[in-house]
């Protein structure tokens, strides 16, 4: 086992990049090179960015994890773009919105705990 699929965070990046695949593939047809397809690349970039930086040293793993953050703002902009032309309802949304809130928390928590 590598160690990032002991890390909770990485769990948890995985469920919310799953979640954002799903709502990625009820996008319009002509979307799906477009917005589908840069929703479910920031989404993998998540998982990506904590397992990368699970093998190196902590402060590149602190920089790992902030790119980790920055990806889950990128969905977060996108996911709100989406829905202001309404390929997503706004509770789709705001229950995105408070996954990708919690991860950015848990992350942080994570980041910081790595140099006590």
């Amino acid at each position: 086992m590598f160690r990032f699929e002991t890390l909770d965070i990485w769990k948890s990046s995985i469920t919310y990049g799953k979640r954002l695949y799903c709502v990625a593939n009820t996008f319009p047809k002509s979307e799906t090179f477009a917005l589908a397809d840069q929703l479910k690349r920031a989404a993998v970039s998540v998982s990506n960015n904590i397992a990368e930086g699970s093998g190196g040293t902590n402060k590149d793993f602190a920089n790992f994890l902030t790119i980790s953050i920055k990806s889950i703002l990128e969905t977060v902009n996108i996911l709100k773009f989406t829905e202001s032309v309404e390929y997503i309802k706004i509770e789709k949304r705001e229950e995105l919105y408070k996954e990708a809130e919690t991860l950015i928390r848990r992350i942080t928590a994570f980041k910081n705990s790595l140099f006590k």
